[in-house]
């Protein structure tokens, strides 16, 4: 006798995608975001049709790191290897081409919906101790939609019973319509870029005042090619770091806004493995340490236990179409 399985009885709703999970649309005054339950992350995002990231379908494998979350650390650890607190850690190579890990763990997990609205969810998720990493943290992530933006609220509490590492970063690609990258105008607050080696692991910094890498007013991207952490940003009266990416001289774009994240990473896609995403869209990464920050310490912040630490990052569209 043969038995044919339902997606009830599997428990996958048929709503879901099998590649990235629940889709939970937030919407408000036109703003429509897709939030998934893979790695808690952000699929798409428009304003009353006009797409602001470059995101990925319902029924694609998430790429490129597009939207999610990377946790405990953001970019890359050098041999996957650290020292913390006495001991010696190893963890997994996610990037053996380099010899790195990267981007944390979080990426492929699912994330639970702890609270929803129209134009609101919380996604949470518990990290708990594994080889390399052998403590334990609690995430949970705000996102809300309005007439200003998408707006994430991050937070981290340890729940171990000592002190642990940390680092955050997000993944987004801005985007605006289907321009390519050489027509487009970039303004990013980094007045220090940090200089990297065959690992792209950093190695020292360098004054962007008189480099091609020098975003500090509106400049034409033209054949930049970016994968490139900045930091000692520029931030205005609400303590908001700024990237913003415009169509042609300035008539409209999108920007996206940061706090309490020292460094940031920019990716004009060169690199992607689909050519035909590559410098369509810039990759901005909020970051609230640098790359190799487990092994450096640099922007590293360490949690003590019941500790947490919350930061915040949005998206919102700029001028008129």
């Amino acid at each position: 006798m043969s038995v044919r399985f339902t997606g009830d009885l599997l428990g996958v709703r048929q709503r879901d995608s099998v590649f990235s999970g629940e889709q939970i649309h937030l919407r408000r005054d036109g703003h429509h975001a897709v939030i998934v339950e893979l790695s808690g992350g952000v699929r798409e995002y428009e304003v009353r049709g006009r797409r602001l990231l470059d995101g990925y379908g319902e029924d694609e494998m998430c790429s490129g790191a597009r939207g999610q979350l990377l946790v405990p650390w953001p970019n890359r650890l050098r041999d996957g290897r650290y020292r913390f607190d006495g001991e010696e850690y190893q963890v997994p190579l996610s990037e053996p081409e380099k010899g790195n890990a990267i981007h944390g763990f979080l990426r492929w997990e699912s994330w639970t919906v702890a609270e929803r609205g129209d134009d609101r969810v919380v996604m949470e998720h518990t990290l708990h101790p594994r080889a390399g990493y052998p403590f334990a943290l609690h995430m949970s992530v705000e996102y809300q939609v309005s007439c200003d933006g998408l707006s994430a609220r991050v937070t981290a509490t340890n729940l171990g019973s000592r002190p642990c590492p940390y680092g955050m970063g997000v993944h987004p690609y801005l985007r605006v319509d289907d321009e390519s990258l050489e027509l487009s105008w970039l303004e990013a607050p980094g007045a220090v870029r940090l200089l990297t080696d065959e690992q792209a692991i950093p190695v020292g910094t360098e004054d962007v005042a008189g480099t091609p890498y020098d975003f500090r007013t509106r400049t034409r991207i033209l054949g930049t090619k970016l994968d490139t952490a900045f930091t000692e940003l520029t931030r205005d009266e609400q303590g908001r770091a700024w990237v913003r990416l415009w169509r042609g001289r300035g008539d409209y774009g999108v920007g996206l806004w940061m706090e309490h994240y020292p460094y940031y990473m920019l990716f004009t896609g060169d690199t992607l493995p689909d050519r035909a995403r590559r410098r369509r869209s810039v990759g901005v990464e909020p970051m609230t340490c640098a790359p190799n920050a487990f092994a450096s310490g640099q922007g590293l912040v360490t949690l003590a236990p019941s500790e947490s630490v919350t930061t915040s990052w949005g998206i919102t569209p700029l001028g008129t179409p």
